[in-house]
């Protein structure tokens, strides 16, 4: 009898058979894969599976455990999510590289041992790039490129760790490292470039707003949670963390409070987001540690939903800054509504899957008595509010009314947002529904009289303070420079002396 199925062999076998159907048949695959594999994790026994031996070194493709496996269900509902919302899509590829794309991911989390975590970070690597590729314009194909270079290099720096610290005798096993090492410390550095961590975190930014309107959920969802995955899994406890995430935090929010490009702003609040999670990482305790992978959860629903919203109205539209947008509240009315889902839901507001998650990981920093990292992180909750959840919609639904023809996307496009938003909803009303997932098992009450007055206080004197400062908080026509200009030029040089030798 088989016990265990990998989830991933899944993807990979239905993005095979995608070469040669079409049609109806396309349809049911793309619907039909997740689901099977969301059935298949829920009936997997936990315990190691799928061990070989090669070359000498033991290889194990199913660790399975509540940390792998809660990360497992949520990217598979993503990608049911994601699937729905690209239905309309005629071509195959996009679906094709999704599907390898998720595959990879899943195989990231049950990997057991790094040789194996290392294949599947790289198989995510080159496939993700496809995504970018397919915005087809001119940046598109650079930001693919300069996105490709980044990983490589990141992936570099993650083999080099794995050999330095397994050929020191530490073996190839994937647990919690030490903190201390070169091998340990490149393996870190190689999460960390995928987490997006200043000043390692550019090529998000960069690559993604270039991404095709339905790749970018995928994008949003993958690559940086596998990274906090790696790190929950790897570095637990590790103090630098702490500094890093709230630094993060702080530098996202900072870049999307000025962005004027619509998917590029909720790019960079990707980085903010990741930020408490990185830092929970750090903190290091149970409830920290659940925090942070009860964050990630919901970062891949709510981010995916608030990606799918505005990646709707470039769509409809063909206009992707926010000074160039305006008055679409009537014509598109349920993006609208179905977009506020999510933009409440990441600055968690009662009765959302925002405010039962985030409010983990500023708890633990409390209790932690890391008393700058609760407070730093509060503040940027503010700027959250504001950010996505205000300034973004008013400018684009609302503000001064361009005339612009626009209505609602296709059906299956509202359906995968309300798709995700319903999830938003239940998990909100009823949070049993994620923590019994977690990895750890904490006793958590996110619905208290303190937490929820403590919360409103803080939604409502943001929203008076956008409202006071509105004229000023309006978006202006302008590029925001980043890092990663240095490797911009960096890459027009060596492209230059390349075409020169």
């Amino acid at each position: 009898m088989i016990e265990w199925i990998h989830p991933g062999a899944l993807f990979f076998i239905s993005a095979a058979l995608l070469f040669f159907v079409r049609g109806t048949a396309k349809s049911a695959i793309l619907l039909i894969t997740p689901i099977l594999g969301f059935l298949f994790l829920l009936l997997a026994p936990e315990g190691n599976h799928g061990t070989i031996t090669f070359m000498g070194q033991q290889l194990t493709f199913g660790k399975v455990d509540r940390l792998s496996l809660v990360f497992g269900y949520v990217f598979i509902l993503l990608t049911l999510i994601g699937m729905v919302y690209s239905l309309h899509l005629k071509g195959n590829r996009e679906s094709i590289v999704a599907f390898l794309y998720a595959g990879s991911a899943l195989g990231v989390v049950f990997a057991g041992d790094l040789f194996t975590l290392f294949v599947f970070w790289e198989i995510m690597a080159f496939t993700s790039v496809f995504l970018v590729l397919f915005g087809g314009q001119p940046a598109s194909s650079a930001a693919g490129m300069r996105y490709l270079m980044v990983h490589v290099v990141g992936g570099l720096c993650l083999l080099g760790g794995i050999i330095i610290h397994g050929g020191g005798g530490a073996g190839f096993g994937f647990s919690t490292l030490p903190a201390v090492g070169l091998g340990p410390t490149l393996i870190l550095i190689g999460f960390l470039l995928n987490a997006a961590v200043p000043p390692l975190h550019a090529w998000l930014p960069d690559a993604y707003p270039e991404a095709s309107p339905t790749g970018i959920v995928f994008l949003s969802s993958f690559t940086t949670k596998a990274a906090v995955y790696a790190l929950v899994r790897g570095f637990p406890g590790t103090p630098v963390l702490i500094f890093l995430g709230v630094f993060m935090a702080i530098y996202g929010i900072v870049y999307a409070m000025i962005e004027n490009d619509i998917r590029r702003l909720l790019s960079y609040h990707i980085i903010s987001q990741i930020g408490y999670m990185v830092a929970a990482v750090g903190i290091g305790t149970q409830l920290a540690l659940n925090g942070a992978v009860a964050l990630a959860f919901g970062n891949i629903i709510y981010k995916g939903l608030m990606m799918m919203g505005m990646s709707s109205v470039l769509f409809m539209t063909g206009r992707r800054k926010s000074t160039e947008l305006g008055g679409l509240y009537p014509k598109m009315f349920w993006t609208f509504i179905l977009f506020m889902i999510g933009g409440l839901s990441i600055s968690g507001v009662p009765l959302l899957l925002g405010f039962v998650s985030k409010s983990l990981v500023v708890s633990a920093a409390e209790q932690s008595n890391h008393l700058w990292t609760y407070l730093l992180l509060t503040l940027v909750s503010a700027g959250t509010f504001i950010s996505t959840t205000l300034k973004l919609p008013y400018a684009v639904f609302f503000g001064e009314d361009k005339q612009i023809p626009a209505k609602d996307p296709p059906t299956n496009m509202l359906v995968g947002m309300g798709l995700a938003a319903s999830v938003c909803i239940l998990i909100g009303i009823w949070p049993g529904l994620l923590y019994q997932l977690l990895p750890f098992r904490v006793e958590y009450h996110p619905y208290t009289a303190a937490h929820l007055i403590g919360t409103i206080q803080i939604l409502s004197a943001t929203a008076l303070g956008f409202l006071l400062f509105l004229p000023k908080l309006y978006p202006e026509n302008k590029i925001s420079l980043d890092v990663d200009w240095f490797y911009r030029k960096g890459t027009a040089a060596f492209s230059w002396l390349a075409k020169f030798l």
